[in-house]
């Protein structure tokens, strides 16, 4: 299982970025699959999940209506798309299999500065 995200940096407050998750070894359009954060001297925290066809999408309250999260099963690729970013954004995302048995992948950085 190889779970390769990219399209972190740095962007200051309101701004936005797009990560993107590329996925293989695994059948990625049967999978659950979601993008955990881990903020500064915090622990692992899931942000938003999806479900296989990308009908079901769950997000946690603190980017509720201002990230939402994709997939294209076809080019076996996660997305979070992130609008409105505040400092309390910065962190190192990660993308995730969810579905036993369950990976996480290496996790790109978003940096948001005021």
């Amino acid at each position: 299982v190889q779970l390769q995200a990219s399209g972190g940096g740095l962007v200051q407050t309101g701004g936005c970025l797009r990560l993107s998750c590329v996925a293989s070894g695994f059948p990625f359009s049967d999978t659950w699959m979601d993008w955990a954060r881990q903020a500064p001297g915090e622990g692992l925290a899931p942000i938003a999940a999806i479900s296989p066809t990308g009908e079901v999408v769950n997000y946690g309250d603190s980017v509720k209506g201002r990230f939402t999260v994709s997939r294209d099963n076809a080019k076996d690729t996660l997305y979070l798309h992130m609008n409105s970013l505040k400092s309390d954004d910065t962190a190192v995302y990660y993308c995730r299999k969810l579905s036993m048995p369950a990976s996480t992948g290496q996790g790109t950085e978003v940096t948001v500065s005021s």
